[in-house]
């Protein structure tokens, strides 16, 4: 039951759900994109998203600054988040400028924000649930793009609605968070989404 649970953690870990929301947005969309351009974008977000932050949390467990890919303290956590303030502002100005696609513009515009948040409790000493940060973000994104574009992707919110609160729970059932961090997290990860929606929704 236990590697179920932990399982859970990996397979939804923060660093992959930009990359799923992405996926989402060209996958349910019904503005046209070329394919070539939909490739391009994909792979650019795998590689600044998913393949860059695993290089850096190498580097500085080498360097003995973290010690699991987890970041359990918040002393673990500045340097990673402070890391991935700068890739998330270099998709925002090069990968998705608000000219091409507004509203994945504006959603990582949203995940700065949150990053921002994350890091100042950091720095405060409270260690808010990543992974309810980016599940929660993701999870309001989908709910904005069903309203913006006006189609029924119900089967997809249940999904992830469910994704969320297994996320949740397993971060309770493994103790890497108190409920009030969870909520946090929750918060923290919809709240900046929300902000933005006046921009493109």
């Amino acid at each position: 039951m236990k590697w179920i649970i932990k399982s859970i953690s990996v397979v939804f870990h923060p660093i992959i759900m930009p990359l799923l929301a992405i996926h989402f947005y060209f996958t349910k969309s019904p503005r046209f994109s070329p394919e070539p351009f939909v490739y391009a974008k994909l792979v650019s977000i795998a590689i600044l998203s998913v393949v860059l932050p695993i290089m850096v949390y190498f580097l500085l467990k080498t360097l003995g600054k973290t010690k699991t890919i987890h970041l359990k303290t918040t002393k673990e956590r500045i340097i990673p988040l402070v890391v991935n303030c700068v890739i998330v502002s270099l998709i925002i100005y090069r990968v998705f400028p608000e000219n091409q696609i507004a509203e994945l513009h504006y959603f990582f515009v949203a995940v700065l924000l949150s990053n921002l948040t994350c890091l100042a409790l950091a720095l405060l000493k409270f260690k808010a649930s990543i992974h309810l940060i980016a599940t929660g973000g993701v999870f309001m994104f989908f709910v904005a793009f069903a309203i913006h574009f006006s189609i029924n992707i119900n089967g997809s919110l249940a999904l992830f609605a469910i994704i969320t609160g297994a996320v949740a729970t397993s971060r309770l059932y493994l103790e890497a968070h108190s409920p009030k961090e969870l909520l946090a997290g929750l918060l923290i990860g919809i709240i900046p989404q929300l902000i933005v929606l006046k921009y493109w929704l």
